[in-house]
Order: C-alpha cells, then structure tokens, then sequence
C-alpha cells in the first residue's frame, strides 16, 4: 500500500495486483504443499488426536519414484495395528495408509514402466511415509496399472489384499496357477475380511481349487460363498468336525487370515501330509511346529512389505501381479472387494474407519475417496 500511495497508481490497478498477488500465493500453496493425515502420538481411534488433519510439503520425486496424486484410499488392518496406542511420539508427523489408486504426477529419473497421466493402484511400502497424503511417492517396480474397468474408489480396495493373497498362495505355498492342481483344497480362515475375499476368488478361479473358507456370521457366509467358496465353516466352533461332515479329512492347504496363536491346533491337525500351512498373523507366543514333522507339513510367513523392505531383486514381481489382477478384474474374473466408499478424505472419517476395523467384524474394505 506504501508504495501503490507513492507512486498513484490508479485504483483498479491496485486491486488488480491485489489479487494477482493472492491468485499467486494460492498457486505457491498448491504447488508446494498438500493435504495429509498423519498422528504425532500412538492414541486409541477414541482420541481425536489419534488421527489428524495436516499441511505438509509435497515430496519431490528421485530414482525409481513415481509421485502419485492420490484419489481415494483404503484401510486395512496393518494400519490399526501400526496405530495401535504405545509411547512413541512422532515428530514430524507420521503418515501411515498402504493402499491407494491415483495418477502419475512426476516420475524420477530411472522411471521406465510409468509416465506422467498413468492410472495406477498400490500397496506402498511400509518404510517409507504411508498413503493417507494428496500426493505419495512410490517405487515404481511396486505400483500396478489401474484396471480400467473400475473407478479409482474400487481399485483402492485392492492392492494390499491382491499382493497378500497372491504372494501367500503362488509364492509361499508354491500352489501351481495352471489348474493342475485343482484335485486339492483349501481352507482359508477368515474368508470375509479383505485378504480371504481375494484368496477365496483366486484360488478357485486361477488354482481351481475347491475352497473351503471360515465364517461366524450369516452375512459374511454368504459373502464367502458369493466370492466363489466352496463350502464355509464357522472358525468359532470345532474346524475339524465340520470338516469331516463335509467329507474333508484333511485338506492340502491352510491359509490362515485370523489369530494363529487360537488355530494352530487345529490347522496342524486338519493340514494333509506334505501339506502348507501360510499365515499373515503374527504369534503371540512360540508355537509347537512338531505335529508338522511326521507329515513333512511346511509352514510359511507372508508379509507382503518383504519385497520393498529388503529392496529384494524381485521387487518388480509386485509390479506383474498387480498387472495380473488388474487384467483378472477387466476380464470379469475377479471383482474388487470394496464394500463401503466414505467420503471425503479426512481425519474424521479416517477414524471411523480405523474403529470400524478394530470391531473385526468388517465385511471386504472399507474406502476413502475424494480429499475435503
């Protein structure tokens, strides 16, 4: 104002700069910073500060970074479990959330599979800052193509659970994807929740399996059975002998989605001879692995992070499979596994969510789309 006085500038010109001067602190904002939910302490989802609502700076992509702007989000367990209340406190702000779909902003140096305008869906990594942001980097060799066929909300829903079930079915329990193994079964415990959903749905369309998953409740039986299960049993009373009426001594694999330490027992026992047990869940307390030896049994880890964490040299199979699933899902072989879309995408919301998980009672995903 001192100057526009000095120098008499007419007033329409005053008010021009005025809001060129606005327009152009505006487009900074925009351009620097972005939106973002994060927690500073390990609270319970009660607390509103548990979750909160942020301003932070817009990364910057190098290497193999992709910078996604993020367009709807989903949530899963891991990120409850991450959340859980503890000591720590964070500074800056942690930024928890591994699965998003978004389109290719930037893309670093060594990017070749993606360019800027991309449509993509990923589970992220858990070392690096997590997916509740308007913008998120990711490795590239981690990220799939969106499937065309679904919106950004749907395809959310997926990556987590897509690379969870794959990697626990075709790596670790080496389950053969030509359908040569389609005399065998499965059961799967947990056959509701996210990762069952797509298990449930690739092993009996891609491994041909007969498919035998877990449920308690009416509505997430019916679920599984929409899926494609085969058969479900109820995980709260005896496995085996539900197993047995259905003609089942014993099946080839166990995919266990829910409590290890409580189903061990069982999946030792109802596991065949040189059968495969896998399990997403971590243990409270060593568990006895003895009543595997006489059946040359196995049992396996999967923890989907591995690839990213270690920096493994396959990490680009993360980048195939999510390829694979989105190309499953345009062929009409497996559907997306949203079942609730929130929006907007903030804070609020997100604790909802997180509360809503830790009922575990939560039928398929819960998504977050459209940043408020």
């Amino acid at each position: 104002m001192f100057w526009d006085r000095q120098l008499k500038l007419p007033a329409d010109l005053v008010e021009q700069r005025v809001r060129s001067s606005s327009l152009n602190l505006r487009y900074q904002r925009t351009k620097l910073t972005m939106k973002a939910i994060g927690l500073t302490k390990y609270l319970p989802i009660t607390d509103d500060a548990s979750l909160v609502d942020l301003e932070l700076p817009k990364p910057e992509v190098e290497g193999h970074d992709l910078l996604i702007s993020v367009q709807a989000i989903s949530v899963n367990p891991v990120d409850t479990k991450v959340r859980a209340p503890k000591a720590d406190v964070e500074d800056p702000p942690r930024i928890l959330g591994w699965d998003a779909a978004g389109t290719v902003e930037a893309i670093g140096p060594g990017v070749t599979l993606f360019a800027p305008g991309d449509e993509v869906f990923y589970a992220g990594s858990i070392t690096r800052p997590g997916t509740y942001s308007e913008f998120h980097l990711v490795d590239e060799r981690i990220v799939g193509s969106k499937p065309e066929s679904l919106s950004f909300a749907e395809a959310a829903a997926l990556p987590l659970t897509s690379i969870t079930a794959w990697e626990s079915l075709f790596d670790r329990m080496r389950i053969p994807r030509d359908g040569s193994a389609a005399s065998r079964s499965l059961l799967v415990i947990g056959g509701a929740g996210g990762v069952g959903s797509i298990a449930i749905q690739i092993a009996k369309q891609i491994a041909k399996l007969t498919v035998i998953a877990t449920a308690s409740r009416e509505e997430s039986r019916n679920w599984c059975l929409e899926l494609g299960a085969d058969h479900v049993v109820n995980h709260r009373e005896n496995i085996p002998k539900q197993l047995e009426a259905l003609g089942f001594a014993q099946v080839d694999y166990v995919l266990c989605l829910n409590h290890t330490d409580g189903h061990w027992e069982t999946m030792s026992k109802v596991v065949a001879p040189q059968g495969h047990i896998c399990s997403i869940v971590e243990t409270s307390a060593p568990v006895d692995i003895g009543p595997l030896q006489a059946k040359s049994a196995s049992f396996s880890w999967e923890f989907m992070f591995t690839r990213s964490m270690f920096g493994t040299s396959d990490m680009i199979e993360q980048h195939n499979l999510l390829n694979a699933v989105a190309a499953l899902v345009d062929a009409g072989t497996v559907r997306t596994t949203s079942a609730e879309v929130v929006r907007p995408i903030n804070a609020a919301n997100l604790r909802k969510a997180h509360a809503q998980i830790e009922t575990g009672r939560t039928i398929g995903k819960v998504v977050l789309e459209n940043w408020s």
